[in-house]
């Protein structure tokens, strides 16, 4: 019985929320508004920072194993370069001589990249900006894939700066739909290049192709497009996990003396890793997520002063109705729970349409980034249960009032 009589009080709450929506229709449009805003800030974000979070992993752990690159810039800066301007560039000098000094890491490579429009063969032309790059024999191997076919750069490649050049798999579909590339030869900005090899298709990150690219060796790249400003970056592999920290050391130190930073003072240069640039990443975040948490507490406070505020109209409107319930049995507490229940679905229908909102607007990341859809379970559980906490907790002094009326002075009321 007394379960009936509860679901009977739910069923009832749930339509007197309906009714005061429909009868208060702006101050309920502008509470729920409210409530909306609050879980959509907070769902919205987390939703768009969960799906980045979900791409992070594969789009920035662009690296093999146990490896890291030596930089002039930051890979992710979000201060400007003005700070390291004054940083010399990494040269090829530097580069070589860290290879001959170096012991412990198993590899040590350069790369350099540029962009460019003009690409070719013959009457076929790529129609959208090509990344450039230029390379050693161990540049493909940082870069996480292999040669689907064909060869690798040799030393004469290297040593004689030939103009040969392997192709990413974009460049091969768009180029040599129907044909081997091997052997054939492709204009780059006016100048002929052989094509000796041919990678492995590796697919998006953040929704743009990894398989964009022609590869060149890098002296033959530098006489290109090498300018003052040009700085190489140093790919170094570590033998194993475990010698990887004394790797580092061993290569900071080389590069301190190769490019005599002065004792005592910071590196003038990066080390990169995927960890690290994951952390960046996260720290960024995190300072989005305290925005969007403040911005949702203060939207739902305003929005639970409006419920109350609603809840005491209602009750001042509903003074005679609450005398008759009375007079008939109704007790303390089935007054206090039907008022509450109003509170707290006026509360949850703010809070359903701001997760719709958010989980959408959210998601709006993963089409602008062709990456898969989140929908964060855990804050819209989290969301939804705060919203039942609002209406309660801005739903108990009505609620309360309600309860402790006279039914004698209530049903005197006009």
């Amino acid at each position: 019985m007394k379960s009936r009589s509860l679901k009977n009080i739910i069923k009832e709450s749930f339509w007197m929320a309906i009714d005061s929506l429909r009868k208060n229709k702006l101050r309920s449009g502008l509470t729920l508004l409210g409530i909306s805003i609050g879980v959509f800030s907070v769902i919205g974000v987390m939703t768009a920072i969960r799906t980045l979070e979900s791409a992070v992993a594969s789009g920035l752990n662009v690296f093999a194993t146990n490896t890291f690159i030596v930089q002039k810039y930051p890979e992710i800066n979000f201060s400007g370069k003005s700070k390291y301007r004054n940083r010399k560039n990494i040269t090829i000098d530097q580069y070589k001589k860290l290879r001959e000094r170096a012991k412990i890491p198993l590899l040590i490579s350069a790369a350099d990249g540029t962009g460019s429009r003009n690409v070719k063969h013959k009457d076929k032309k790529i129609n959208k900006s090509t990344q450039i790059a230029g390379g050693d024999d161990g540049t493909i191997r940082f870069y996480n894939t292999t040669l689907s076919d064909g060869r690798n750069f040799v030393f004469n490649d290297l040593h004689y700066s030939k103009n040969v050049c392997i192709l990413g798999m974009d460049i091969v579909d768009q180029l040599f739909p129907f044909q081997d590339p091997i052997g054939k030869k492709i204009k780059i900005d006016g100048l002929d290049y052989s094509v000796i090899g041919a990678t492995t298709r590796m697919g998006e990150a953040f929704g743009e192709s990894k398989d964009n690219f022609i590869m060149m060796p890098l002296p033959t790249f530098n006489h290109r497009y090498s300018n003052k400003w040009s700085s190489i970056r140093i790919h170094i592999e570590s033998p194993s996990e475990e010698l990887y920290d004394k790797t580092t050391d061993e290569v900071i130190g080389l590069l301190r003396s190769i490019r005599k930073v002065p004792p005592g003072t910071e590196n003038d240069f990066e080390i990169v890793t995927n960890e690290g640039m994951i952390e960046q990443f996260s720290g960024f975040t995190n300072g989005i997520k305290l925005f969007a948490l403040c911005v949702s507490v203060i939207a739902l406070i305003v929005a639970g002063i409006g419920i109350m505020n609603i809840m005491l109209v209602s009750v001042t409107e509903r003074t005679k109705q609450i005398g008759i319930c009375k007079a008939i049995g109704a007790t303390k507490k089935d007054i206090l729970i039907q008022f509450l229940m109003e509170a707290v679905f006026l509360s949850q229908f703010g809070g359903a349409i701001g997760v719709l909102l958010g989980v959408g607007g959210g998601n709006i990341v993963s089409i602008i980034f062709k990456i898969p859809a989140v929908i964060p379970i855990d804050w819209t559980i989290i969301g939804m249960g705060v919203c039942s906490l609002i209406g309660i907790g801005f739903g108990i002094y009505p609620a309360w009032r309600a309860s402790n009326l006279d039914p004698i002075e209530s049903l005197r009321f006009e």
